[in-house]
């Protein structure tokens, strides 16, 4: 196992250069190892799990989602507050920000990605929820590849660029997890599920945070700075990758469910006896979804 690591290294040191040596001996960031057993081990969750449950009751997990959901909401809020009081303090440049420029903010900034490198393993969680409730449904090409290259990706990004351009797309979906792990917590209590309205703005907000992302990275690209382009270029093509994903979902989530509803109303119209009969089922049933 040693020699492998040994073996990965010298492969990421010829491919991306030097590591930095500020995240030197932190938690789970010497070896590539931790981080890919980890995602093999999802996926194979991911697989194996829904068969484990076919024939066996859902759990509610409700009080733990509960506390699951508010702890990853206090989290991303205080995720938010750092990276923003951090380049503020730092003086970071909005359109292009180097690794080594920001003084004392730059190890504030680091220490706080540090904690959304690792909010990445603890948002695997997420999955398993769906596999022990059986709403397998959730478990789409999406959510599996969201989660499983997120953790990947931003163990590279502490290694090699744990600061400077790389804050604000971690910035931005901080706050989006605020509102969406807060709406999760009180979905599981289910006398508030009336009262939550803004499931599909999360999506939207989320579609708007890749592309700004996109035009702010490209800011970077076209006025360079002391931050390695490629990483910049491979940051606008996940950034797209994300995009078609999120708009398929969408419109396969909101559109083509409004256009159903639509077509419902119709036929309630077109046989208004059957509509006067079910008008309460009807609107239960609006309700609901």
């Amino acid at each position: 196992m040693e020699h492998f690591d040994a073996s990965l290294s010298t492969y990421f040191r010829a491919w991306l250069g030097p590591r930095d040596l500020r995240v030197k001996g932190w938690f789970l960031l010497d070896n590539y190892i931790p981080t890919l057993v980890c995602s093999i081990l999802y996926l194979l969750i991911v697989w194996l799990g829904p068969k484990y449950m076919k024939n066996r009751q859902p759990f509610s997990c409700r009080g733990i989602l509960v506390v699951y959901n508010l702890g990853l909401t206090l989290l991303s809020l205080y995720m938010f507050y750092e990276l923003v009081t951090g380049v503020w303090e730092g003086k970071y440049n909005f359109f292009c920000q180097g690794t080594r420029s920001g003084g004392e903010a730059d190890m504030k900034i680091i220490r706080v990605l540090w904690w959304y490198y690792f909010s990445k393993l603890i948002e695997f969680m997420d999955t398993f929820f769906f596999i022990l409730r059986k709403n397998n449904h959730h478990i789409t090409v999406l959510h599996v590849y969201h989660h499983a290259t997120m953790l990947n990706i931003w163990w590279f990004v502490m290694n090699w660029v744990p600061c400077g351009h790389c804050y604000f797309g971690a910035t931005l979906n901080s706050f989006i997890h605020v509102l969406m792990y807060s709406y999760y917590g009180l979905s599981s209590i289910p006398s508030m599920r009336p009262y939550l309205w803004w499931k599909k703005y999360i999506t939207q907000g989320q579609l708007l945070q890749f592309v700004l992302t996109i035009i702010r990275t490209s800011f970077g690209v076209i006025w360079p700075c002391a931050f390695p382009l490629g990483w910049l270029y491979f940051q606008i093509g996940y950034m797209i990758s994300l995009i078609a994903l999120f708009t398929n979902f969408y419109i396969q989530t909101y559109n083509k469910k409004g256009a159903s509803r639509r077509r419902e109303h119709q036929k309630d119209h077109q046989n208004g006896s059957v509509a006067a009969v079910n008008g309460h089922t009807s609107s239960f049933s609006s309700l609901e979804n």
